[in-house]
């Protein structure tokens, strides 16, 4: 049923229906790395769920995911095929904005690129109707900036979903300096409601946890500069010795060397400390057009079955 989600809390937990808006339809802006799974998680949560992207062929790519990932649920015995029908008979795909005008809460899940956000924000603003709640996924980007393009900021917030989406348990919720207590507090219950451990957070770059594991990935591409160790080397020392389920270079690698160097610049902006800029090896890592798992190359070559490191770093 769309919206049963929303009654799903941790169990010990109660509902706090007096500070939240209620949730039913949801929009999600982007289809892509992160869009799609945010989508997928709302829509098994039993929300209806209407995706938007820039044109028909990003949009299917984006769906298929979708569908891939629950089809595998099946295979797997994770899910009947009943119940992957009705996630994806939740979930609508459009190329237009309007689409998204009934929403209740909207989350924008687009390119890490500010200016792109305002302009997206300042339509959308125009569109869904006034009471519903805006977010952003961003990793990095101050919320306030883009909360101050819209004509609601009060009713602005940041959901920042981890990737994989479908996978990864942590939301932070971030609350900026207009943010109301309702807004976050819907924002926080819709989380809940899907499953999500959500950890308030305040307005700051990075956040939680990339405030604390940016610069960690920084800095074991120091110490392979300075000759430390190998990638590998660093890796296998970090899951052995400090329990971490992947290294910080293969970490570094999953999530987008591009998304890293863009998170330096915000947070060396922020704070102007050396341990948030950009190592050099970095620097010309992302000259070569080597992004990491995304692009094939990183600090591992990721073209062959298993990731070998890449003999050009």
């Amino acid at each position: 049923m769309a919206g049963g989600g929303r009654d799903r809390l941790p169990q010990g937990e109660q509902p706090r229906c007096a500070m939240a808006q209620q949730i039913e339809r949801v929009g999600v802006l982007g289809a892509g790395l992160m869009g799609h799974g945010i989508v997928q998680v709302a829509a098994e949560a039993g929300y209806d769920v209407v995706v938007r992207e820039v044109d028909e062929e990003t949009l299917q790519k984006g769906l298929g995911k979708i569908e891939k990932q629950l089809a595998r649920a099946v295979e797997k015995g994770r899910s009947s095929q009943q119940d992957a029908d009705a996630v994806r008979g939740r979930i609508r795909g459009t190329t237009h904005y309007r689409e998204l005008a009934d929403c209740d809460l909207v989350i924008e899940a687009i390119t890490e690129s500010l200016p792109l956000k305002l302009e997206m924000w300042r339509e959308i603003d125009e569109i869904v109707k006034p009471d519903a709640v805006f977010a952003t996924n961003t990793s990095s980007l101050a919320v306030i900036d883009q909360a101050a393009v819209t004509s609601r900021p009060g009713q602005f917030v940041g959901l920042h979903y981890f990737n994989p989406a479908q996978v990864m348990k942590l939301v932070e919720v971030v609350r900026c300096v207009t943010s109301t207590e309702e807004a976050l507090q819907t924002a926080l219950q819709f989380a809940r409601s899907e499953g999500k451990l959500a950890i308030p957070t305040r307005d700051k770059a990075g956040f939680i946890v990339n405030r604390l594991l940016v610069p960690y990935m920084l800095d074991a591409i120091r110490a392979h500069e300075e000759g430390v160790g190998s990638v590998v080397e660093i890796d296998e020392a970090m899951k052995a010795g400090a329990g971490h389920p992947m290294g910080p270079l293969t970490l570094a690698d999953f999530v987008g060397l591009d998304t890293l160097g863009s998170i330096c610049d915000v947070m060396f902006d922020e704070f102007r400390e050396r341990r948030f800029a950009r190592p050099p090896a970095l620097r010309k890592m992302l000259s070569a057009g080597w992004f990491g798992r995304k692009s094939g190359m990183g600090f591992y070559d990721h073209s062959g079955e298993a990731p070998v490191q890449n003999p050009g770093v």
